[in-house]
């Protein structure tokens, strides 16, 4: 049986995107976007109508409270399409030892990062771009994915190192 700790973080982080992080002016070039994390974490044996369905409900309850017109439904449907493809990119199904959340005690270090680096920067540069919709301010639109991404990856990483499995030292 799965913990449930960790299941329960995702639904909280979607809802700190909501109540806290829409509401941070930090800078327009860093708009984290943590709720993605819940997409990055969800079970390796979800199925791709429960992802797609999660996903769809994601990105429409964040367009919602965002007031984005689509943009988060389209990115996060995007991304739960095409995360079961970028989940065998990096790691073969010998890879993973077991099902459960993704994480570097599951894939390794270096197939999770992989992984949820490609799946933040795919999502960012669809939202971002999608926001801007003109390639007139190129620069700015690559600087807002960079700085966004760095920011939900220390998310991640953070979240990753309080309620993940961690590597045995004898292992």
């Amino acid at each position: 049986m799965h913990r449930t700790a960790p299941y329960i973080l995702l639904i909280v982080l979607a809802l700190l995107q909501i109540f806290l992080f829409n509401n941070l002016a930090i800078s327009t070039y860093f708009s984290p976007l943590v709720y993605l994390i819940f997409l990055v974490m969800l079970p390796l044996e979800t199925s791709g109508i429960a992802m797609l369905a999660l996903g769809l409900i994601t990105g429409m309850m964040m367009d919602y409270t965002m007031g984005t017109a689509g943009i988060n439904t389209f990115s996060t449907l995007f991304v739960a399409f095409f995360r079961r493809n970028l989940i065998s990119l990096f790691a073969n199904r010998e890879d993973l030892r077991d099902e459960g959340i993704p994480s570097p005690a599951r894939m390794g270090v270096l197939l999770f990062w992989s992984y949820a680096i490609a799946m933040v920067l795919l999502h960012h540069t669809i939202f971002f771009v999608m926001e801007s919709l003109s390639w007139a301010h190129f620069g700015r639109t690559l600087l807002r994915i960079l700085l966004s991404s760095a920011g939900t990856l220390c998310a991640l990483y953070l979240t990753e190192q309080l309620f993940t499995p961690k590597l045995s030292k004898h292992a």
